[in-house]
């Protein structure tokens, strides 16, 4: 049994049918100190794909920290942990107390793997725990059933030391895709982006998407404090408040490989509206606090 690759054709072949309706993007032009950013595969025509090098993160000298949630997904890790770029600083697996041998697998694997068990419940919670633990000056979140792909880190890291504060992947920027979203989900995730870009100002493609690096100063402005899948929202939002530079970059993101997902389109959906919806109302309420502690006392 392998779980070690997906077909690269296929990979093309989904690429190819669903590039032209993507949502370009302009990416930061590359600095004199770091390796040119090349984010997206180039076509060669007839849906072939030729493999243009990204800078590896030896090439960027920066102390990257891996964070990525686990709930019995000991199947899954051989396929992710195989992805994993070369010289990172500190890979975090955060685990909510799974009953298989999902941290036996990860020590397997990675001997060198820091293990976080969960205090509470839900992804929120645990990226909250792993973020506490990091140490490098960059983190990344990264889905443990396969479905973000590991190689792309490269990519992400270039983007953070070009300029930006905060990167988003989208499976919706130009040359990035999914294998695994479903219309109910593109179209929940659409007029949520369109909701959060009407209100912040911001232009993202790709509101509910997990993969994401940010710099560690960005952590105090982040302050994750929700449970569950409403995690990837109440970021972004935060981020944008706090008028943080982000960039996106496409990612493509594959089925899931074992197992079931947690994930529920009407559930999760609702409980990133309610996040939006709380995150406008605290802010407007601080606003009014402002205002009020500005207003001149009344002579009696």
């Amino acid at each position: 049994m392998s779980t070690a690759s997906v077909s690269d054709s296929r990979d093309a072949d989904l690429l190819g049918r669903d590039g032209p309706r993507l949502v370009p993007r302009l990416l930061p032009a590359p600095s004199r100190d770091i390796p040119a950013l090349v984010p997206a595969p180039a076509f060669l025509g007839n849906g072939v794909r030729s493999r243009r090098a990204v800078p590896t993160l030896a090439d960027m000298g920066v102390r990257v920290s891996v964070v990525i949630p686990t709930l019995n997904e000991e199947e899954n890790l051989p396929y992710v942990f195989a992805r994993l770029p070369p010289g990172l600083h500190e890979l975090i697996v955060v685990d909510g107390h799974s009953t298989d041998r999902t941290v036996a697998v990860a020590l397997q694997l990675r001997p060198d793997a820091r293990i976080v068990m969960q205090t509470g419940r839900g992804k929120g919670n645990a990226l909250a725990a792993g973020f506490a633990a990091c140490t490098g000056d960059i983190v990344v979140m990264l889905d443990a059933d396969g479905s973000t792909d590991a190689a792309e880190i490269p990519r992400f890291v270039a983007a953070l030391c070009n300029g930006a504060d905060f990167v988003k992947g989208s499976r919706f920027a130009q040359g990035g895709a999914s294998s695994d979203i479903t219309r109910i989900r593109k179209l929940g995730n659409r007029v949520l982006s369109a909701m959060v870009n009407s209100l912040y100002g911001t232009s993202y493609t790709d509101l509910c998407y997990g993969y994401n690096a940010f710099w560690t100063r960005c952590l105090p402005y982040m302050h994750v404090d929700c449970d569950g899948f409403e995690v990837e929202t109440l970021i972004n939002v935060r981020i944008a408040k706090a008028g943080l530079v982000v960039h996106e970059v496409p990612s493509y993101e594959r089925n899931r490989i074992y197992g079931a997902s947690n994930l529920s389109a009407l559930r999760d959906g609702g409980r990133v509206l309610r996040t939006i919806a709380s995150e406008r109302v605290s802010a407007a309420s601080r606003r009014l606090w402002r205002s009020r502690l500005r207003l001149p006392r009344l002579m009696p």
